[in-house]
């Protein structure tokens, strides 16, 4: 089979669907609550009754916005609601209220980074603001649909890009930067397992060297990051070897199958005048003031972006470590209060990429669950670059205690426990004369040229001291003498 590459460019575009945090819906007071009994987060707004009128939740608005800055889009200040027509059983109003010509932000972009560590930015077209459908349950061995109409009407916000994305990779990279942006801005947990963050994915392929884009069919119903990489591989090659068939690729509505790795017709894909927008008779144009804008600008939290690249600019990490510390914001948070109370950087990222993480996979935990506060955690830092501690001892013995003890300070533990090493040049002398007049045989094919033996001699030094001698010490003493 030609693979894409040869001779096809793949041209792809995502729409993004993220729900909004908020605790009531985004035109009614009902729950957003997930996991409540089926049927018990509604009302008669939620459920579409005659006469009923919706009211816009201002939180909904603000988080929109927030996105918008994040991703540098032009806010647009003056919105219109439009009813978005079409029918589905979990549909209850028979209409959807979402922003067909006036999203509240234009444009934008998103940088990503790909695996080689190559950098690009996928561009914006709009992010709007929508109400959520309900949902269509289909029970295994039953011919009836039942459906749930707690979702119905929680608040959106889908984030459309440009048709810039060429790969699975890069959708994937691009997926991966806009959960992390909304849960550094606090706006949506972005768990796709939940269907708190869903993504449809826009294919068409194109003869290498065209500027004329194909048929492009959209995939729904990818619950993950790879799941949403394995769909548009799938597709990709379904529509290259009907091009090279002879086939006409329509443009169509097709659903993955994560079991089978496929995707499969849906329906033919709507174009846009079969929704029969108009403006929504019930809701008044949105005016965001300057004021508000600037009150929601100022307190923008912190990107991860930013955070990137200050560790790796002004504190000197290593791009792979600025990248796993601001992978998780709470990560992110908890190494700011650590290096806000010492300035061995690259030790704090150490500490929290080894210890700590694996003591948080251990326990299946959050970070903000950690016994261990960010001030226990630099005195512990503090103590092992100060030569007094070395950080294997620390590690294996002192880090467990100051978990079951997090009140007590890193030195006084480390004193209790007899851990502290020694760095008197006397006392440690003597213990590597010791080692040297026990091994002569050694010490005979060291100065033979077998200088490999090094490792073994530091090794029984800091056996015979229990782990507490200064091993910098230890070493320019074991060289001098050997020498």
């Amino acid at each position: 089979m030609i693979s894409s590459g040869e001779k096809y460019t793949a041209v792809i575009g995502l729409e993004v669907h993220a729900q909004l945090q908020t605790e009531t819906k985004i035109y009614n007071s009902d729950s957003t609550e997930f996991g409540s009994a089926p049927n018990t987060n509604v009302s008669v707004i939620t459920l579409g009754h005659p006469g009923t009128l919706p009211v816009l939740n201002r939180k909904v608005v603000e988080y929109a916005i927030r996105m918008g800055l994040a991703c540098k889009s032009e806010i647009s200040r003056v919105n219109i609601f439009d009813r978005k027509n079409y029918f589905y059983p979990d549909l209850p109003k028979g209409y959807q209220i979402t922003q067909d010509r006036t999203p509240i932000c234009v444009g934008g972009q998103v940088p990503i980074t790909l695996k080689d560590g190559k950098e690009g930015l996928v561009h914006l077209n709009r992010i709007h603001i929508e109400e959520d459908a309900g949902k269509s349950i289909h029970l295994s061995g039953e011919t009836d649909t039942l459906v749930d109409f707690n979702r119905a009407g929680v608040p959106l916000i889908e984030i459309v890009t440009e048709p810039d994305l060429r790969s699975s990779e890069e959708a994937s990279a691009f997926l991966t930067e806009i959960r992390r942006l909304v849960r550094y801005l606090g706006i949506c947990d972005g768990n796709m397992e939940e269907g708190s963050m869903r993504c449809d994915a826009n294919i068409s392929i194109m003869p290498k060297g065209s500027e004329t884009y194909g048929k492009k069919v959209e995939v729904k119903n990818m619950n993950s990051i790879r799941n949403v990489q394995r769909a548009i591989d799938h597709e990709i090659e379904r529509q290259v070897r009907m091009a090279e068939n002879g086939e006409t690729i329509m443009s169509e509505t097709r659903t993955f199958d994560a079991a089978t790795g496929v995707t499969s017709g849906m329906r033919t894909k709507e174009e846009l005048n079969d929704y029969r927008y108009f403006p929504d008779p019930d809701l008044s144009p949105l005016h965001i003031s300057q004021e508000w804008l600037n009150r929601i600008a100022a307190n923008m939290p912190v990107l991860p972006r930013e955070l990137y690249e200050k560790y790796v600019g002004e504190y000197q990490l290593p791009a792979y470590d600025a990248q796993v510390l601001t992978d998780s914001r709470e990560i992110a948070l908890y190494f700011e209060d650590v290096i806000a109370l010492t300035h061995h950087y690259k030790a704090a990222s150490n500490w929290i990429m080894g210890p700590v993480k694996s003591y948080l996979n251990d326990k299946s935990i959050e970070i903000n669950e950690l016994p261990l506060k960010a001030k226990a955690l630099a005195g512990l830092i503090d103590l092992v670059q100060s030569g007094k501690i070395s950080f294997s001892i620390a590690s294996q013995n002192l880090f467990p205690e100051m978990i079951k003890r997090p009140d007590q300070p890193a030195e006084k533990l480390a004193g209790e426990l007899n851990l502290i090493q020694s760095t008197g040049e006397d006392e440690i002398d003597a213990l590597v004369s010791e080692v040297l007049l026990d091994l002569p045989d050694k010490v005979k094919a060291y100065k033979s040229g077998q200088k490999g033996l090094l490792g073994m001699f530091m090794g029984e030094v800091m056996r015979r001291g229990k782990g507490k001698v200064n091993p910098k010490v230890a070493n320019e003493l074991l060289i001098k003498k050997l020498g």
